[in-house]
């Protein structure tokens, strides 16, 4: 005889997610110095470091709708998503938007945005919401499940 299972609360589909509150960073720190700890590459040759990061920049990957992407390592520009946390592509522009930002001196200005990922929030009222965001996907690479 089948037994139907017992819905999972909101609570227990977050643990199981791994959106426990445990398992969170507050996205009230906006400091570019906290958006990636990775000043371990700035050490020694800041010209050798800046090509590195260059070249990491551009580097390509084929992306398709389903795809589980992450930061590459010292290029996360915006609070989302949490470094170490995939996301899903939802869409890959054929064209891309630009951020409207329209001082020059942003970080965002005219930032070409190719990629439609589906996130989940992680904190605040609206904890484990499926939200979707632009990015530039050359700051992306495949998402790798770790042990």
């Amino acid at each position: 005889m089948s037994r139907k299972s017992q819905p999972l609360s909101s609570r227990e589909l977050l643990d199981r997610i791994g959106l426990n509150e445990d398992a969170h960073k507050t996205l009230e720190d906006t400091s570019l110095e906290n958006l990636d700890d990775d000043s371990e590459s700035l050490e020694g040759d800041l010209g050798a470091a800046l090509t590195a990061r260059y070249q990491h920049f551009n580097q390509r990957y084929e992306f398709h709708p389903g795809d589980l992407v992450t930061w590459k390592p010292g290029l996360k520009n915006r609070r989302l998503p949490t470094p170490g946390r995939p996301a899903v592509i939802l869409e890959i522009l054929d064209a891309p938007v630009f951020d409207g930002e329209k001082d020059s001196g942003d970080i965002y200005f005219h930032e070409s945005l190719d990629l439609i990922l589906g996130l989940f929030y992680e904190t605040g009222p609206h904890r484990g919401e499926f939200l979707s965001w632009h990015f530039n996907s050359r700051r992306f690479q495949p998402w790798i499940e770790e042990n």
